[in-house]
């Protein structure tokens, strides 16, 4: 009699939280701010950069799974807020931009791996619109000693705005400027052509897919350990929904 070969384990049921619309406001031209509040937010254990899977109504009827990263949290006033990116009419930017006080939505979570390495020399973040709110979160909470370099994709030069930190930031705006979002040499360019600080790096790569994964490979082709990046597509053309975690 052979052995079975073991189950693969299943992953714990991930925290459910019933959301209500406390107010909603547009934060930049392209970004939709939505703050929620809920009667146990003051228990939300997460980490900057973490995300919630939001139970969003879809068109057809019934919900999809759409997960947007927590902008931030006041657990004394039992306030959340999330950011949602205005491109398209697809469910989540429709939703936000038709949410009104008193709405609700369920969420689950927080889930997500790109969090802030505390043990790392210098952070490395590269992102498109939909990575800003977990940028500008994680460098909210980072110390004055943290070196950071970012390098930031966005649809045009007005939508740099000032980014919050104690850190020591350098920053490059790249503006698409009438380039369709999706899959550019944009981001890829500027990273091959920027210096690394020397010692142990840690990496943020949040964006459209195609995207993500030449960044990544970039810089494992450059020597950076994969454990030191932490990569998440979160969106890809066509494809409405989904969340990809870039390994290769």
């Amino acid at each position: 009699m052979t052995d079975m070969p073991a189950a693969p384990a299943s992953r714990p049921a991930l925290e459910e939280w019933h959301l209500s619309v406390v107010e909603a406001l547009d934060v930049e031209p392209r970004l939709r701010r939505v703050v929620f509040t809920a009667d146990t937010l003051d228990q939300l254990d997460y980490r900057p950069g973490q995300a919630l899977v939001l139970r969003m109504p879809l068109p057809e009827g019934g919900t999809g799974r759409r997960d947007y990263t927590i902008r931030w949290l006041d657990r004394e006033a039992k306030r959340l807020a999330i950011d949602f990116v205005l491109h398209g009419s697809t469910p989540a930017p429709s939703w936000a931009r038709a949410a009104r006080a008193g709405d609700s939505l369920l969420a689950l979570g927080p889930r997500g791996r790109t969090v802030v390495a505390p043990g790392a020399d210098w952070h490395l973040f590269c992102v498109d619109e939909t990575g800003m709110p977990a940028l500008r979160h994680m460098l909210e909470t980072m110390p004055a000693a943290a070196t950071v370099l970012a390098l930031i994709e966005t649809a045009s030069a007005s939508d740099e705005t000032p980014i919050e930190t104690l850190a020591t930031l350098t920053s490059r705006w790249l503006a698409r400027d009438g380039i369709a979002p999706g899959p550019n040499p944009l981001v890829l360019e500027a990273l091959r052509a920027l210096p690394l600080p020397s010692g142990q790096g840690q990496a943020y790569l949040v964006g459209e897919t195609s995207n993500v994964r030449s960044w990544r490979r970039h810089l494992v082709e450059r020597g950076m350990p994969k454990t030191a990046i932490a990569s998440e597509g979160y969106w890809r053309p066509g494809r409405i929904g989904g969340h990809d975690h870039v390994d290769d």
